[in-house]
């Protein structure tokens, strides 16, 4: 959204202190595992932009919390698979070939937001091995959840999002729907439903120093249910854990990430055919 325009609807001017009560007013509680989902215009004009988020989130959490945001970088993929936009199948191979691989101090996230690409260059911050599907995280608890970020099945049992749910973490979508709520996608892993199925995914890495074009096998994640499963979810009595609240603007929901994943696997399962 252009800034002209977000200026135009902020009636409030949101600064570092005033997102710090706001934050704290929904439920955020220091010393937890907090993964952010998030859109930086729908706070409304921010007085320091997303490095006022990520300093007042990091001041609620204190040094004992952990902030958690995916940094993925679905381009480093196989060029078969394009469609927004697909490229000429006669480069096909040369993308293969040539393009750079994953380094988690220079690779951009894509169609993360500001707030998390601004995240990942923090000092202190940890990004997960994921050519596609990484994670950054800062706090005591960064190393256990980036580390050992499994190639194959990205979003599964041996990715952070199953670290998350090990340490009981919670999930905050700020300004964005559960469409992005990407910790459903650990419980398309663990359900069992029809239409689910294996696929070939490719990505360029770093292995011993040297680059090459790895294949891997992950299951075909769909997010197009998950309005309608977040919905569903907030009308359930395991809803009801949810905190609702708004930081600047935003609409935001505030709810533990175990609570979510749980009832998606229950859904998956009685809606997905």
């Amino acid at each position: 959204m252009p800034e002209g325009q977000v200026v135009r609807k902020t009636q409030t001017l949101t600064t570092v202190e005033s997102l710090q009560a706001d934050f704290e007013a929904l439920g955020v509680k220091e010393g937890v595992v907090l993964l952010l989902h998030s859109s930086l215009s729908a706070i409304g004009w921010v007085c320091g932009g997303a490095v006022a988020v990520i300093i007042a989130l990091q001041e609620v959490l204190g040094e004992t919390g952990t902030l958690v945001m995916p940094t993925h970088s679905t381009d480093l993929s196989d060029p078969s698979q394009w469609k927004n936009p697909p490229v000429p199948e006669v480069w096909w191979q040369t993308i293969r070939e040539t393009m750079p691989a994953y380094d988690p101090d220079l690779t951009p996230t894509r169609s993360m937001g500001k707030i998390a690409e601004t995240f990942r260059k923090q000092s202190g911050v940890l990004r997960s091995s994921h050519p596609q599907s990484s994670f950054c995280a800062r706090g005591p608890q960064a190393s256990s959840i980036i580390n050992n970020h499994a190639l194959a099945y990205g979003f599964g049992e041996h990715s952070p999002l199953a670290r998350i749910y090990d340490l009981d973490g919670s999930v905050l979508l700020l300004g964005v729907d559960h469409s992005s709520n990407t910790s459903i996608h650990l419980a398309e892993y663990r359900a069992d439903f029809p239409s689910k199925r294996v696929v070939r995914e490719g990505a360029p890495i770093l292995q011993a120093g040297s680059r090459i074009w790895a294949t891997f096998e992950d299951i075909d994640v769909d997010d197009s249910d998950f309005d309608r499963l977040g919905g569903d979810f907030l009308r359930s009595d395991t809803g009801k854990v949810v905190q609702r609240g708004k930081v600047g603007i935003a609409e935001c929901q505030l709810m533990p990430q175990r609570a979510v994943v749980n009832f998606a696997v229950d859904w998956l399962e009685k809606n997905r055919t």
